[in-house]
This record gives C-alpha cells, structure tokens and sequence, in this order.
C-alpha cells in the first residue's frame, strides 16, 4: 500500500512497523490534507503474484468491519474532509475475511449516505475480483467518482500467467466494457510492466493491442526489475535491459497518444473541479491553480475573481437571493461577482475546459465557485496555530531546529 500511495502521491511513504498488526489510517497522526484522506479497508493481499511482495511481508488479508471504517470516514467528514480514497492492496475483495463477497460494493454504497461526503474513490482494484455489483455501486451512488484505477500489468495471457495473474486480456478487457456501459464518462487508468521475464515481442504487442482497445486516460508504465524475494527475480529469461527501454518507449508513446485523443475530446465540457494544493508545479509561473474533475484528471485553471459567481450552501450562506435548485440538486445561494474571493484548496470550481494535453486540461474560464467545509478546513489549518500532532517515536527528516539560548550565567 505504501508503493500505491507513492505512485498516486508523487512522494516518498513512510508508514512505522507497529502500524502493520494494525491499521495505518487509525493512528493518532496528523493528515497532510485537510479536505481529502485515505481510509483504509484492508491490508495484506491473498494473491501471490510472482513479482510482488506483498504477500511476503504483509501476509493474508484482512479486513476492517464495515462500521469501524464508517465511523472513521464520518469522523473525518467531521473534521472538514469531502473526499476519501479507500485502500487496500485489493480493496475489491474486501469481506473475504468475514465471508462477504458483495461487501466492498455495500461499503460504497454506505458512503453514500455519509452527509457532506462529496467524492469516493478506491485503490487498487483486481481484475479477477472485479465483480458488477461493485459497477452497479460506482454508477448508482451519486458520490462515488467516475474514474477506475485497473491495474493490467500484461495485455499478453502468457505473461499474465507467468505473473500468476489470475486473469486473461478478454475477462480484462469485458471489465472495461461493462463500466463503461454504466458508466459512459469513466476515466480508466492503469499500471503496466514492461520487459518481465520471457516477455517476447509478440507478447509485447499482445499488451500494445490490449492498451489501444482499453482507451486508458492515463498509465503508470514500469520497466520490470528483479525484486530480491519475489519470484519472478529467479526466472529464467530476463530480458535484456536494452529490449525494455526499446519496448517501455514505444509503450509510452501509445499510451501518451491515446490520452491526448480522450483529453481532446473534453475540449468546451464543464466540469467542477475539486481545488488542489500543490498538484501544479508552474501554478505560480502561469498564475494558475489546479484542481481534480470528478473523473480524476487533473486540470489547471485561470482565476479571474471579477468574471465568476460564488455559491455557497444555503445553511451557510449569508446571500441575499436564492435560486431554485435544479431537478435532484440542492439550493444554492448567489452573490454579486464582484465579492468572489479566491478558492481555497477543498473549495469547488466549475471551469469550461479549452485546452488539452496528454497529461492534463486547462480552462481559461471559471464559471462558478462553491465554497466548501472543507475550503474553511484548509484555511482554518493554515491560519491558525501550527499542529505538531502525536509523537509516534519517528525522527524527524531535515535539519534540526536550532536550540533556544541558554540562560545567562549569573
């Protein structure tokens, strides 16, 4: 879970050793977000794929019951969180350790009951446990988001199998088929190893062909490389390093063309954006801020704060005119565009996207923004008295804080 959290983070993970008889999410630190968290459902893994060790180092599954992580994610919805990211190393077979098959789609469609939680999402999901009761829960609970992290690793059913991967390209690619038919906006994206042992060429187009038909909005694309451990680092057939980097190339450069054509096409859509902190890295070059769409993509905004309207709950508004709410939607509250204030990380945006990129959107027009919770969450954090939290033991990273003075000699 710690390489999941890594490769969605963008950032070193550390988790301390106690933590694993436990839960991570359930000790006492202090979260780096104010308006996300994760939560986790599960940890160890009953798969034993042949290049990961996970298995080897978290053993057998198991699972938290469904009312602790509720209580958790209301907890949390308490605090000024709107969204939450549950985890397990496969959060889809969740309940297989109290004998639930469906219980991971019942827990999605409990967190849509959670009142003030606006955004679901789970990681990772495995192909062989992904079942339709879990895209009957994605397309009929409202609050959970339209973007579905796949893992494939190989498009090849030969490498699949030498990587004890419990399923074949065609049950892969049926699952893709299914979500989209209930849920036609999904963005889906992916993880794929490039170069595992005995890999030949035409096992890599076998992945090439899968990768065109699945229209992934985006992929985490790895060279393979042994892992002291595990399996796969005792097979015969490595491939020659050379071979990879030709092949992790070319793989890429599908991928990254694939995407630019998804991301063309969302060119004059509207969207409400989640505001993000620290998700651009030239956010203070171009002037711009960023913020998730539903589907998960990334897209930076320009913000003009005479051109835009705010809205904001009527429960919490001060406004003077209210608009009747849309068919299904709740009343919103309208205030002059001249008094919208600059959105904080938490608050929401509707932008029209007018530019695409392989690996992210741009909107040069804000339409709306909503101030949120989780928006006052943020500021709160930031304005008030800095946190150190609960002491769990951990050193500190960086340079020390210098010592006070000492005391004069008298």
């Amino acid at each position: 879970m710690l390489l999941e959290r890594a490769r969605v983070q963008q950032e070193a993970q550390v988790e301390i050793l106690e933590s694993l008889d436990v839960f991570p999410s359930t000790l006492p630190t202090k979260r780096e977000s104010a308006y996300a968290a994760w939560v986790s459902v599960s940890v160890g893994c009953n798969n034993t794929c042949t290049f990961c060790i996970v298995p080897a180092l978290r053993g057998k599954e198991k699972d938290r019951r469904p009312g602790e992580i509720l209580a958790e994610i209301e907890a949390l919805v308490a605090e000024g969180v709107s969204e939450i990211t549950l985890l397990g190393q496969n959060v889809n077979a969740y309940g297989v350790e109290f004998g639930d098959r469906q219980a991971f789609s019942k827990l999605l469609r409990a967190c849509g009951e959670i009142e003030g939680l606006e955004r679901v999402r789970f990681t990772s999901p495995h192909p062989a446990e992904f079942t339709d009761d879990v895209i009957d829960a994605m397309a009929e609970t409202p609050n959970v988001m339209p973007s579905l992290h796949m893992p494939l690793q190989s498009g090849s059913d030969k490498v699949l199998k030498d990587m004890r991967r419990s399923y074949r390209s065609a049950k892969y690619l049926g699952i893709l088929e299914r979500v989209r038919e209930q849920i036609p906006r999904a963005a889906i994206t992916t993880d794929i190893i490039v170069g595992f042992p005995g890999e030949t060429e035409e096992d890599f187009l076998e992945t090439m062909r899968v990768v065109r038909e699945s229209r992934f909005a985006s992929a985490f694309t790895f060279q393979y490389s042994k892992r002291p451990g595990t399996p796969a680092a005792e097979l015969p057939d490595q491939v020659p390093p050379e071979v990879v980097k030709d092949r992790y190339g070319r793989l890429v450069d599908l991928v990254n063309e694939i995407a630019w054509e998804e991301n063309k096409q969302l060119v004059g859509r509207t969207v409400e954006l989640m505001v993000a902190e620290g998700e651009g890295r030239k956010d203070t070059e171009t002037q711009r801020l960023s913020g998730r769409a539903p589907d998960n993509r990334l897209v930076h905004f320009a913000w003009d704060d005479t051109a835009v309207e705010e809205l904001t709950p009527v429960s919490g508004g001060s406004a003077v005119e209210e608009r009747a709410p849309a068919s299904g939607g709740s009343a919103v509250e309208e205030r002059a565009p001249a008094s919208v204030s600059k959105p904080r990380p938490g608050d929401m945006v509707t932008v029209e996207i007018t530019y695409a990129a392989p690996h992210h959107l741009v909107a040069d027009r804000v339409l709306s923004v909503r101030r949120t919770r989780s928006g006052d969450a943020w500021q709160a954090r930031t304005e008030g008295p800095q946190q150190t939290g609960v002491g769990l033991g951990m050193p500190s990273v960086g340079v020390p804080a210098p010592l006070p003075d000492a005391p004069a000699r008298r």
